[in-house]
C-alpha cells in the first residue's frame, strides 16, 4: 500500500525571497544528474474537471499557483507547447527570476549560468504560426519550433526568419520520441510541458511523462470545458503523489511521478 504524504500547508513554507532557493523551490526540484529529458507537465484544473473558462485557463489561477509557476520555469532547461496552447495563451518568451536561475544553476538544480529564461519550444506539424506574434517579438530568447519536413517550406522560412530555431523533427508528424531525441540532443534535459491537452495526450500514449504537476482551483465551473489531456486511446499509467500541497483559499497543488513510490 502507498503511504499518502501529508498536506503541506502553503503558508508554512518558505515562499519568497528574490533569487532565493526557498522551500518551496527544493519541492519542485528534478532529479539530480539527469542524462535524458525528464518530461514534467504542469495543469490547473477546476474542481469539476475544468481546463479553462472561456478557452483560457488563466481565469483558474490563484496567487499559490502562480507562484509554482513561477519556480517551475526558473527550474526548467525549455518550456515545451502545443501550437494550438500557443496561440490561444498568447504565448511570448518565458519570464524568469534571472537571479534565482543562476543561484539554481551554482548548484546543479537548472537554471542557467547567466539567468537567462528558458526558451519555448513549439511542437508544431504544420509550422502554422504567426511569426508576428509575441512568441517570436516578446522574447529574450528565440524559441525553437519543433516542426516537420512535409510542413509547407515558406511557413518554415518566415519562422527562421524571426531568429526562430527551426527544427525538422519529424517527417509528417513530431512524436514524443521525436520531442525527447531534439531536446536531448540539445542538452535540454529538465524539459516542462505546459499542454495543451492534445500534446499531453500524446505523451501519455506515448509513456513518456516523468511527473505531472497538478493544481486544483478552488472552483466550480460547469460549460464545456475539455480535460487537461486527451488521444485516441486511453493508457493508465500509475502514479506517485510525491507532495501535496494546501493554501488558504483552498488551492491544492500537488505533485505526481510515474513508476515510482514513496519509501
Amino acid at each position: 500500500m502507498q503511504r499518502v504524504p501529508d498536506a503541506i500547508q502553503f503558508t508554512a513554507l518558505t515562499t519568497d525571497g528574490a533569487g532565493e532557493i526557498t522551500d518551496l523551490v527544493q519541492l519542485y526540484t528534478y532529479p539530480a544528474a539527469l542524462t535524458a529529458p525528464w518530461i514534467r507537465v504542469n495543469f490547473i484544473a477546476s474542481l469539476d474537471g475544468a481546463v479553462t473558462v472561456d478557452d483560457r485557463s488563466g481565469a483558474l489561477g490563484r496567487p499559490a499557483d502562480a507562484t509554482v509557476f513561477a519556480i517551475l520555469r526558473d527550474l526548467a532547461d525549455v518550456v515545451v507547447v502545443g501550437a494550438g496552447t500557443a496561440r490561444t495563451e498568447n504565448y511570448g518568451g518565458a519570464r524568469t527570476d534571472s537571479r534565482r536561475r543562476m543561484r539554481l544553476h551554482h548548484h546543479g538544480l537548472g537554471g542557467a549560468r547567466d539567468g537567462a529564461p528558458p526558451p519555448i519550444a513549439v511542437v508544431t506539424a504544420s509550422a502554422a504560426l504567426d511569426p508576428a506574434s509575441r512568441l517570436f517579438t516578446d522574447t529574450q530568447r528565440p524559441p525553437l519550433i519543433l516542426t516537420t519536413a512535409a510542413a509547407d517550406p515558406d511557413r518554415k522560412r518566415l519562422l527562421a526568419e524571426t531568429g526562430a530555431e527551426v527544427i525538422e523533427a519529424g517527417q509528417s508528424t513530431v512524436t514524443a520520441a521525436d520531442i525527447r531525441r531534439v531536446l536531448g540532443e540539445r542538452g535540454l534535459v529538465r524539459v516542462l510541458c505546459e499542454g495543451g491537452p492534445s500534446l499531453f495526450g500524446e505523451l501519455i500514449a506515448a509513456n513518456a511523462v516523468d511527473e505531472l504537476c497538478l493544481t486544483l482551483s478552488p472552483l466550480l465551473v460547469g460549460g464545456t470545458a475539455g480535460r487537461i489531456a486527451v488521444s485516441p486511446n486511453a493508457l493508465p499509467t500509475p502514479m506517485s503523489l510525491r507532495h501535496a500541497l494546501l493554501d488558504d483559499d483552498g488551492t491544492v497543488l500537488t505533485r505526481w511521478e510515474r513508476g515510482r513510490t514513496q519509501s
